[in-house]
């Protein structure tokens, strides 16, 4: 699946994405919605629906829905979590009235529920080390509200990173290309000598290109298969597009 399409041997910085690329839950958000859809009764084309999935990328990448439905259940964040439910189910292939009527359902399996446990994704450690042996810089750009360099430590690999940067401090979230623009100005690194390495399409590679950054899309079930970009299976594999 490894694609490289990044010209050249220009690349001196790498930027990574933290949720999803660096760490992960276990098991992961989708994975508790679709065993908690089985549980419901549904069928498992809906439960395993790879559209839900990908709305997931999208919704979350600072979408107008997303931003909508902030400001409509500001108050309510009982609300908010029961309109995710539904809006999940829909994109799943549900009918509306199911969707509706299974949403505070499924709403209180995650939260009751979804205990998730938070581990590093394989082989970061040494991907890391080599990387850093190999003469680049690195750093981190995360969606997060609050800095997270607490976390980094308690994984163990902050020490890797010259570089960290949570949207919320500065009020720019990914895809705006504003946030990556903060970060290569803080490092003072050109865009064309940076890739942006991160599991969610709609945030991280349209928000890298936006920025003029090269982008490494880490998509081990091949949701985006029209993805403009190298795109990789497993993180270790960063290693081969950037030796090409």
């Amino acid at each position: 699946m490894a694609a490289d399409l990044i010209p050249g041997n220009n690349i001196d910085t790498i930027y990574f994405d933290l949720d999803g690329t660096l760490r992960h839950n276990r098991p992961s958000f989708v994975e508790a919605l679709t065993s908690f859809i089985l549980q419901l009764g549904l069928p498992s084309e809906v439960a395993n629906s790879r559209q839900a999935h990908r709305w997931l990328h999208y919704y979350w990448a600072q979408s107008p829905e997303l931003i909508n439905d902030r400001e409509a259940f500001d108050k309510d964040e009982d609300l908010f979590w029961v309109n995710h439910s539904r809006c999940y189910l829909l994109a799943s292939g549900c009918q509306s009235e199911e969707a509706t009527q299974l949403a505070p359902d499924l709403t209180q399996c995650m939260r009751d529920r979804y205990t998730p446990e938070d581990l590093l994704a394989d082989g970061v450690p040494d991907l890391l080390q080599n990387l850093k042996q190999s003469g680049f810089r690195l750093a981190v750009i995360s969606n997060r509200i609050n800095p997270f360099d607490e976390q980094l430590e308690k994984l163990g690999i902050n020490s890797y990173f010259e570089y960290s940067l949570a949207a919320g401090t500065i009020n720019a979230w990914k895809p705006d290309p504003m946030i990556f623009q903060h970060a290569l100005k803080e490092m003072e690194v050109k865009p064309g000598h940076a890739v942006y390495v991160g599991d969610n399409y709609f945030a991280d590679v349209i928000g890298a290109h936006s920025a003029g950054m090269h982008a490494v899309l880490v998509d081990p079930d091949n949701l985006f298969p029209e993805a403009d970009c190298a795109a990789i299976e497993r993180l270790p594999d960063l290693e081969l597009v950037l030796a090409a």
